[in-house]
């Protein structure tokens, strides 16, 4: 028995550390490439507001943007809904208002629909808007504000009005959705708008990724 413990241990030595998961290596290769701040600023001027304010990302949910989808027809709330939901029906006579669809929002796992829930489905900027100007979009030109913040292709989810409104304007380093399933894919998806739109992580956001993914 001693002697197989000990060729156990020899060969788990020889071995070294544990093998990263596929999931986990893409994580942190997205990670490495991020830029990581101690603390994001502040600087004034944010208000996502148009009226009165000064619309500094643009006009909610234009359609007028140089992004995917964009000056397509539809909105970006609607090209949001009609490219996540599913079993979507439309609306007589339009290519964008959707009738009836199904969702499962990302951040709770809430099964919802468009006929009972429409009017409590949000659509979430995952690298908050309020982050972003505070962490070097103030600095931007407004047409590329406005791109950002339409696009779909990455920054833009449909969930539930709760989860979105708990969220607010934290990063990974304060929240994670409540559906402990979708952390990976959650985090994944914060990184990739970071380096995309080269905008940072705190220490505290880059420590969250580092834990999460070492579970995917």
């Amino acid at each position: 028995m001693r002697v197989l413990i000990a060729a156990c241990a020899i060969l788990l030595a020889a071995a070294g550390p544990a093998a990263a998961t596929p999931g986990e290596d893409r994580i942190l290769d997205l990670l490495d490439r991020a830029r990581v701040v101690d603390d994001i600023g502040y600087h004034p001027g944010y208000d996502r507001d148009c009226d009165p304010g000064a619309c500094v990302f643009g006009e909610p949910w234009t359609d007028d943007h140089d992004g995917p989808k964009g000056r397509n027809g539809c909105t970006t709330r609607e090209d949001v809904l009609l490219m996540q939901m599913r079993d979507i029906e439309l609306r007589w006579g339009s290519e964008c208002r959707i009738y009836e669809a199904r969702l499962r929002d990302p951040y709770t796992g809430e099964r919802m629909t468009w006929r009972d829930d429409g009017y409590v489905i949000s659509i979430d900027h995952v690298y908050p808007l309020a982050r972003a100007w505070h962490g070097g979009a103030w600095a931007w030109s407004p047409r590329r504000r406005t791109t950002f913040a339409n696009d779909v292709r990455r920054e833009l989810l449909a969930v539930s009005a709760r989860a979105n409104d708990d969220k607010q304007a934290d990063g990974p380093g304060d929240w994670l959705p409540p559906w402990h399933r979708r952390h990976c894919d959650y985090v994944r998806r914060y990184v990739r708008v970071a380096v995309a739109w080269d905008l940072p992580l705190t220490t505290a956001d880059a420590d969250a990724v580092r834990r999460v993914a070492s579970a995917c």
